[in-house]
């Protein structure tokens, strides 16, 4: 931490170079902003894009190679790439590739996402299996590529990007909040795993104007919801100083971090576990006063298991 003239504490810089990124669904959008970013602090780049339409059809590596060029004309290292990553050996090729190329992968961007939108009782579970394959699997097959080289360098930042409507829900959008909300649960278990192994795994939940949010803001909305306003909470995300096991929501030049709690709760002896007793005593069981998050899934377990004992700690 240093100080300027004004007094006001500022973190060193953030440099990115000798590292190197795979960014997936970096053709457009909020990926094609992540390259830029990264690559602007140094890091060699694989701008990752299928190039297809919104709901996934088709494919163009013209998006890809059109921002690795850009990258290149100013000066930086990027390389296109037009892996599906629903196609898991290819994923795992397009990884070891890089690594061929340029000896590691540090930090890994997974972004690309489809939108196959209707409300539940009309989606066709077609639907609702391409976005969760795309955006929870497909995130899946790139991490887990990604995750040996990681483990071994003794280093590693991953992002997942999950979504408000995966936190709090969207009408219209139960197989995309599905797969946002399974990659939060993703993140919360990579995190535990790689802690140990100077990998470090958060989430961004972004709010911007994509392709993807289309007709759907308005011009003075989309003015402010640019994807280089999310770009400081990601690479922040992707730094040495990055935290771990954290959701940051990001828009507008808003950040903020979402986080999942309980209440204290209401132990219950045996003989007063009835329904009515629960509904009795609901707004004991839900008040929020005292909640907190916690670490793991033991944590919860250990919490039970001490009210049993007699400590309402």
């Amino acid at each position: 931490m240093k100080s300027d003239e004004k007094g006001t504490t500022m973190t060193d810089r953030i440099d990115f170079t000798g590292r190197v990124a795979v960014v997936t669904g970096g053709g457009g959008g909020l990926g094609r902003a992540y390259c830029l970013g990264l690559a602007a602090r140094g890091a060699k780049v694989v701008v990752n894009d299928l190039g297809g339409a919104v709901d996934g059809a088709g494919g163009d590596a013209t998006p890809a190679q059109r921002v690795a060029e850009e990258i290149r004309s100013a000066g930086g290292e990027a390389v296109a790439d037009a892996t599906d990553i629903t196609d898991r050996a290819a994923v795992t090729a397009m990884i070891d590739a890089t690594v061929d190329r340029w000896g590691s992968v540090d930090l890994l961007v997974n972004n690309a996402g489809v939108l196959r939108d209707r409300s539940f009782a009309k989606m066709d579970p077609a639907d609702f299996d391409m976005v969760v394959g795309v955006h929870l699997t497909g995130t899946v097959n790139c991490t887990r590529a990604a995750w040996p080289h990681m483990i071994a360098a003794g280093y590693g930042r991953v992002l997942l990007t999950t979504s408000t409507s995966g936190i709090y829900g969207n009408f219209g959008q139960s197989n995309y909040g599905a797969a946002k909300s399974g990659l939060v649960g993703l993140m919360n278990v990579l995190a535990i795993e790689g802690a140990a192994k100077g990998v470090r795994v958060n989430a961004i939940a972004p709010t911007a104007a994509t392709r993807m949010t289309e007709g759907l803001l308005s011009p003075e909305a989309a003015d402010a919801l640019t994807p280089e306003s999310i770009v400081p909470g990601a690479l922040f995300l992707l730094s040495e100083q990055a935290p771990t096991k954290t959701i940051l929501g990001a828009g507008a030049g808003t950040f903020a971090v979402s986080r999942m709690v309980e209440s204290p709760g209401v132990y219950l002896p045996e003989l007063a576990r009835t329904p009515e007793i629960v509904a009795e005593r609901w707004a004991e069981i839900s008040d929020p006063t005292g909640e907190a998050p916690l670490e793991t899934a033991g944590d919860q377990t250990r919490k039970y298991l001490r009210r049993v004992t007699g400590d309402r700690g």
